[in-house]
């Protein structure tokens, strides 16, 4: 018998069915991928089976028992854990007070026993492979600790079903393996791993099945054995898709933007030039000084030294808006926090960086911002029922997009894309490539910082790696490769 079943689930919202007519299962002791494009419904899914979300229709079904309105209390009770992209973590108070939040240790009503949950916090640290002190603050730890004392919580509630929700999406490449090799030992303790993710080479190396949906509907589930990249694709999108990284033809013109001796807090001693119709591919790892050197560029953190020309002439931001008015323009990392306002509508933050140039006497013109939003949302093919939609109702692909829709919208022709592809569906991240193409092809110089090396490789014409602050080395097409890419970035440079 399946640990969990979902069975004929629909939901439904304001002008589009999220979820139509869903059923699938999951084993005990397997690890099965959940797949699909943003706005597949994958998330609405998660919800519902995590009771944070009512369907409207059909039922969850856990170790034969059935729920029709799961809520957030019967799923921890029926051993459901669910790991988001963003953690849900206490940063002030300890791993172990972390990992025992809600739950009584000791003899006490009043007051926990903190040397026993110390100590037991310990035992479960150990037997994630992690040397984490259970008395460390969450917030002194890394991104990939942090989701180990998430998965330490879900085995302290000695969950049966571990949903992950993009697991790899915050964590450096040479943090990966060992998250694997913690939720492999989950499965082989029995439990059942729903994987969420957007990285297929991930879901090959590491799941058993996979299951795919598609505008909210059930299309297929597949041993990842018997299954072909392209195969898993197709089911995903619904078409072909003739090459990961589109063709581009671009000619290579003159230094846009240059980086002389640019310094900042640290030991920042940055060189670099990006030039018209190349993508600058920037490499390095976590804490290598790629997202400080973005700030920098852009006018959110002011260098301490060092030059920053831009189109040959010397210029010092002091704001963003003094950046984009020389056309240099930033796609953050962070969409939600740093990118978006996420309670308004389309049709204000596509236009919010370009009000002024869209105003007259201080009025904006409300027919001039919707015409430049249409042009924007079609340019880019945003999928929403109305342009009055807002941000967070968006899926992570459209959200990505109306913030590259709202810095090209600003006349941004220096562009940097921080992670551009973080999160978000196979299908969305071609039409973003293909979007960073004909910017190239039309004069635009981009630098594209990414912790993704197949995109990396794939999309540059040209790789700078950074190591402690500074260019440790750049590569050329022909000189490619992940072997002396990871070098740099871990400072050999011989």
């Amino acid at each position: 018998m399946p640990i969990l079943e979902v069975a004929n689930i629909t939901k439904r919202y304001p002008g589009v069915t999220a979820l139509d007519d869903v059923s699938m299962s999951f084993e005990r002791g397997e690890i099965h991928a959940l797949m699909g494009e943003n706005g597949a419904g994958k998330s609405t899914l998660v919800k519902i089976i995590a009771g944070a979300e009512s369907a409207d229709d059909g039922e969850v079904i856990v170790g034969g028992k059935a729920f029709r309105g799961m809520t957030p209390l019967d799923a921890k009770r029926a051993g459901i854990s669910v790991i988001y992209q963003e953690l849900n973590l206490a940063p002030s108070l300890s791993v172990a007070e972390n990992l025992f939040i809600g739950k009584r240790v000791g003899n006490s009503r009043v007051r926990p026993d903190f040397g026993e949950m110390n100590r037991r916090a310990a035992e479960v640290l150990r037997e994630l492979g992690s040397n984490v002190k259970p008395e460390t603050l969450v917030f002194e730890l890394s991104a990939s600790q942090q989701q180990l004392v998430e998965i330490g919580k879900a085995l302290v509630d000695n969950c049966k079903v571990l949903i992950m929700d993009e697991p790899s999406a915050a964590i450096a490449v040479a943090e990966v393996e060992n998250m694997f090799r913690v939720v492999r030992q989950m499965r082989d303790r029995g439990v059942a791993v729903i994987y969420i993710s957007h990285r297929i080479d991930e879901v090959f190396e590491l799941c058993g099945r996979v299951s795919i949906l598609r505008d909210g509907q059930y299309i297929a589930t597949e041993r990842t054995e018997g299954l072909s990249r392209r195969g898993l694709i197709r089911h995903m999108v619904g078409r072909e898709l003739s090459e990961t990284f589109p063709r581009r033809a671009a000619r290579v013109g003159e230094a846009a933007l240059e980086a002389v001796g640019l310094t900042g807090n640290g030991d920042f001693n940055i060189n670099l030039t990006v030039r018209r119709g190349e993508v600058l591919g920037l490499a390095g790892l976590v804490g290598a000084g790629r997202a400080e050197f973005a700030k920098m560029v852009c006018g959110d953190v002011r260098p301490a030294s060092g030059e920053l020309r831009v189109n040959g002439r010397v210029r010092r931001f002091g704001s963003v808006a003094d950046a984009l008015a020389e056309g240099v323009g930033l796609i953050p990392e962070d969409r939600k926090r740093e990118g978006l306002f996420m309670d308004f509508a389309i049709d204000w933050n596509i236009p919010s960086m370009s009000f002024k140039r869209l105003s007259r006497f201080g009025i904006v013109s409300q027919k001039k911002a919707e015409a430049l939003t249409d042009r924007y949302v079609d340019a880019l093919r945003i999928k929403t029922p109305s342009t009055r939609q807002a941000a967070r109702n968006l899926s992570g692909g459209n959200q990505q997009k109306v913030v590259v829709a709202r810095t090209l919208a600003a006349e941004a022709d220096i562009l940097i894309f921080d992670e551009p592809t973080r999160g978000i569906d196979v299908g969305s991240k071609q039409e973003i490539y293909s979007l960073m193409n004909g910017l190239a092809e039309s004069g635009s110089a981009i630098i594209m910082i990414t912790s993704d090396m197949e995109e990396l490789l794939g999309m540059s014409d040209r790789v700078a790696v950074m190591y402690e602050g500074r260019v440790t080395g750049e590569l050329t097409r022909g000189e490619f490769s992940q072997q002396r890419a990871l070098e740099l970035a871990s400072g050999y440079t011989a």
